[in-house]
Formats: structure tokens, sequence, C-alpha cells
């Protein structure tokens, strides 16, 4: 699948080390090595890949250093990691940057992340629009009483929690559980395989949007947040040492979630690395490289 047949079905459906020859040309890496930190989510490692791309073609190699949310905040305070792809602001990670905030610059906003409660599309919508119907009883006759999310340190794992206490949905039999990306994600096909009412907790980019037909599910209370803006974050103290084209690239970049989401197809569908799934959007998109590089 291309990228826009991807694009096409996707909008139908919705509403280690880097260094020269990785899925491209082989490049002569003579700036300073500069480590990109990415949180351990497939989605974010996707974004990272482009970013990593623009560096290494401007001659720096690129060191990743990986971690679960908190964790890579700390790091990065720390001054273990240079760059970070991506701070999803002011929501989900703006408490996470605050300590340390007037010690970086936001260079660019990658993509526009929000996360949201759904249930698969064969949940008739008028049994099941909003996260209130889930007390009904005939609703919880039905629905998957485990919530199945990811690590607790996650914007939309510390919103389920909020969002299970404001509407008292343990006294009905729901259990919200942490776990990896990946057991949420087999909760869900699991539940859809089987043609089970489920909720999961999930967010835009994401590459299950492409595979399956997700409604969102009302949230009045505003305990989801809203959008955020994935931001590309860079230590301050690093600015002068990377490439100045590069550094105007990446102030110029914007992938938006349609992008993102076919990154992570890319990725946990197709089977490509992250290195493999940028070189295929780099060839893809000649024409966005050329404005990030020249605006």
């Amino acid at each position: 699948m291309n990228r826009r047949q991807f694009i096409q079905s996707t909008l139908g459906t919705v509403g280690a080390m880097w260094v020269a020859g990785c899925g491209s040309e082989e490049r002569v890496l003579t700036q300073p090595t500069l480590t990109l930190g990415q949180i351990d989510l497939s989605f974010h490692a996707a974004a990272a890949a482009v970013v990593a791309r623009i560096l290494t073609d401007h001659g720096h190699p690129v060191e990743f250093n990986t971690a679960l949310h908190e964790e890579m905040f700390a790091r990065m305070q720390r001054k273990e990691v240079d760059l970070l792809s991506s701070a999803w602001l002011p929501g989900s990670h703006g408490a996470y940057l605050a300590p340390f905030e007037n010690e970086v610059e936001k260079l660019s906003v990658l993509y526009n992340p929000y996360a949201f409660w759904g249930v698969p599309d064969y949940v008739p919508e008028d049994a099941v629009s909003a996260v209130a119907d889930l007390l009904k009883p005939d609703v919880t006759e039905r629905m998957t009483k485990v919530i199945q999310g990811i690590g607790p340190g996650a914007g939309i794992s510390r919103f389920s929690v909020e969002i299970m206490q404001a509407y008292g949905l343990g006294s009905a039999g729901y259990e919200f559980r942490n776990g990896t990306q990946q057991d949420c994600e087999d909760a869900f096909t699991r539940a859809v395989e089987e043609k089970r009412w489920v909720v999961v907790p999930l967010w835009h980019p994401q590459h299950l949007h492409h595979r399956y037909r997700i409604r969102e599910l009302a949230e009045p209370k505003g305990l989801l947040r809203g959008k955020d803006e994935a931001t590309l974050i860079l230590r301050k103290e690093q600015l002068s040492k990377i490439e100045p084209e590069a550094l105007r690239m990446l102030r110029r970049m914007h992938l938006g979630n349609v992008e993102v989401t076919y990154l992570d197809y890319l990725i946990n569908v197709e089977k490509k690395s992250p290195a493999e799934a940028a070189a295929r959007w780099f060839q893809e998109n000649p024409e966005v490289v050329e404005r990030w590089r020249n605006g």
C-alpha cells in the first residue's frame, strides 16, 4: 500500500544509533553527534525517525535514547538527551516539562494529538455515544468490563483513571488496567474478532485507525484535555551544535496526524523499521521536504 492509498483509506475511515546509509544513499557524517529522545511507543519512534533523517542528511550522527514518559523527561532534564520528539503540550506532558521548561527551545509542532475513549463502530451509537452511556444497565450487561490501557505515565492513562473515578465506572464493574501498547492493541483486536463490545482508551495518531472504524465517545467533563501540540524540543545549549540548514528544516517541519498514522502503519503493519518508514516517507513526499528546506 502506498501513501496515497493509505491516506485515502484513512480519511475514509476516521474522521541504538542512526548512521549513514539508513534507508537512503550513503552520507558522510561530520557534524557533532546528537542524542534524540523518543518515548517508547511506535508513533513516537515514527516521528523521531523523520527528525533523525533530517539530522543525518546534514551530517549529524544520531543516537537514540528511548524510555517511557516520565523517565524520558527526567533524562532530558539531566542533559542526557539533546532533542525530544516529542512533548505533547500542554495536556499530556506539560507537567513533566514544567520543572525545566526554561532550559529548552520549542522548535516546531510535528502534529496535533489527542486522547479519547472509543468503541468499535458495530456497537450501536444509539446505545453508546458518550462515556456516561457505559452506566446504562443494558450496556453494562454487554460491554467488556476490562478497559485495557498503556503505561501509567501516558496522558491517556492518567486521564482514564480520572474518568473511572468521575463517572463511578468501578461501581458498575469496570476496571482500567495499565499495560503496554501491545496489550492495549491486542485487547481491542481480540474483542473485534469476537464482535464483543469493548472500550479502548486510544489517541490520534495511531495505526489502528487505518484498520478499524473506532467511534469516539463524548466526554463533556473535559477530562481528556482536548488537542495537544506534539512539540519537538531541544536543550538550548545544543542550538549552536546543529548545522544551520538542518535547524531551519526542524523549525519548519510539520507532519500532521495522518502522516504520523501512515508512518505508524508502516512500522506496525508492514513491519518496516522506523528508519525504513522514514526513508519511504521522504521518497513519497519530496515537495514537503523541499518546503521545509526552502520555506
